[in-house]
């Protein structure tokens, strides 16, 4: 059952990815618009972000698609995520009247067009998905998986799982479980 919800995370973080970084690979000049909009950067490096931001979301989507090194990709995501949302609360806390521009689109709104707390909640929800990704990042599909990555991580827990079940006991996975365990290492 988790490795289903985390596949069901993986692939999702990855679609939210694919299409934000295709729309606005589209449409660069309105992403230029989007990245200008939030009023944070110098204007020399608007250009590098906005070239830059699309290329990074598909290539952290393809990663998640493939689940290559997926826990790894997952803490990028959060990172970008807190990157995002940041933008979004400042934008809101200064009184700027900005389209987030999160999937194409983007730059100045009319006062009452802005949808802060929607697309902040949105974005919450996806670092949710990348929290779970980062704690748990088995999944069906998985190039991680076909490695043998988390392999003996999970051999670990089904046995905790049995000794606990067998015991009545909850105790939690003990700090014997590295990370370099959890990536087969």
């Amino acid at each position: 059952m988790l490795d289903t919800i985390g596949t069901l995370a993986r692939l999702g973080l990855a679609a939210v990815w694919l299409v934000s970084g295709a729309i606005k690979l589209a449409s660069p000049g309105q992403t230029f618009i989007a990245v200008q909009a939030y009023d944070v950067l110098p204007s020399a490096l608007v250009r590098p972000v906005a070239t830059a931001l699309p290329l990074v979301e598909l290539v952290l989507g393809l990663l998640l698609l493939f689940g290559l090194a997926t826990r790894w990709v997952a803490t990028a995501a959060l990172v970008m995520l807190a990157v995002l949302v940041a933008g979004i609360a400042q934008s809101w806390a200064r009184g700027l009247s900005i389209d987030c521009g999160c999937f194409g689109g983007g730059g100045h709104v009319a006062a009452g067009q802005t949808e802060y707390p929607q697309e902040i909640l949105r974005d919450t929800g996806f670092a949710v998905l990348a929290v779970w990704l980062m704690v748990r990042p088995r999944s069906f599909f998985s190039v991680d998986g076909w490695l043998g990555w988390g392999r003996q991580r999970a051999a670990v827990e089904d046995a905790a799982v049995e000794d606990s079940a067998e015991t009545g006991s909850s105790a939690a996975l003990g700090d014997e479980y590295s990370p370099s365990i959890a990536e087969g290492k």
